[in-house]
């Protein structure tokens, strides 16, 4: 079971770029301390990436917050110019840091996203988008948008992502909800992806859209962590909101749920900042450890806790 040991960071809103929100946490390894980017939201609720660097004995001591974004938006009209949110880093062979993140464009009454690739040549302190067009967006696979890519570079060179994939928005409450599932692609050089017509996590009765999925290898087996929830009232309703899943595959491309063994919950105490939803998880070892990032209530709002698995 993962056992929960706190929150670990909430903007305090002094920093212009990070007035709220600490969403999304992904925990990339530096030898002496862990530093753990997320998506923080200024004035006008634009979403940039930015990162705190803490120990990894105990993540809850923060070592340093960075005082500013390792990665601006997009020009007018571009697909990031409303936000681009951070969802994975790869380490390249000649040692950059590729980042894969979501590109937001607000529209009228709604909004769009668009996947989007920056790189890093000074060890992930800033970024720059390699193409002024994103790498994967709406298309005939993904309907409505495409986001949020989880990424390995296999020990061949093949490259794997699996993402959420927007498929259809209906009004509910006067209000346009999306619809959103699971969906893999390959490619052989990181850019250019072909998308796989089998669903990484499909629709049914209660998973109407997943949110981040979290991938890795161990024993030979890929493992994901993800977050699912309804899309009526989810927003108020924690009956209905983001509770954590888990599944495995084989090959990658077919996956099985087990949301049974995903060990960890919304808390039952009304105080705590996972009362009303847990989400948007992220995995990771240390010295033989388990360690799991997330966020709780408000979409990061409440800022991001960890656990540790104990068996």
């Amino acid at each position: 079971m993962w056992q929960k040991k706190g929150v670990i960071y909430k903007p305090d809103g002094s920093l212009a770029h990070s007035r709220s929100h600490a969403q999304v946490p992904f925990a990339y390894k530096h030898p002496d301390f862990l530093r753990v980017y997320f998506s923080s939201r200024d004035d006008n609720g634009y979403s940039r990436p930015t990162f705190i660097d803490v120990d990894y004995e105990d993540p809850t001591k923060i070592l340093y917050i960075h005082d500013r974004p390792v990665l601006e938006l997009g020009g007018p009209g571009e697909y990031d110019e409303t936000g681009a949110m951070p969802a994975w880093f790869v380490d390249m062979p000649n040692g950059d840091i590729w980042l894969y993140y979501t590109g937001w464009n607000r529209t009228w009454n709604s909004y769009r996203l668009s996947m989007g690739l920056a790189v890093s040549h000074d060890g992930g302190l800033s970024f720059t988008k390699m193409f002024r067009g994103p790498i994967m967006d709406r298309s005939i696979e993904n309907p409505l948008w495409a986001a949020q890519p989880s990424v390995i570079r296999e020990d061949d060179g093949t490259w794997r992502m699996w993402y959420i994939s927007g498929h259809k928005c209906e009004y509910i409450h006067g209000y346009p909800e999306p619809y959103y599932r699971g969906q893999s692609a390959t490619s052989t050089d990181g850019i250019h992806w072909k998308i796989s017509d089998v669903p990484t996590l499909d629709f049914d009765d209660f998973l109407h859209a997943v949110g981040r999925p979290s991938v890795f290898k161990e024993d030979g087996i890929y493992k994901m962590y993800y977050s699912y929830r309804h899309t009526r009232d989810y927003r108020t309703d924690r009956n209905q909101s983001y509770r954590l899943g888990y599944a495995e595959s084989v090959d990658g491309e077919h996956w099985e749920r087990k949301d049974n063994l995903v060990g960890i919950h919304k808390s039952e105490n009304p105080e705590d900042f996972d009362y009303q939803m847990i989400d948007y998880a992220n995995y990771y070892t240390h010295n033989g450890k388990k360690y799991l990032l997330y966020n709780g209530n408000g979409f990061g709002a409440a800022g991001f806790g960890y656990a540790v698995w104990e068996d």
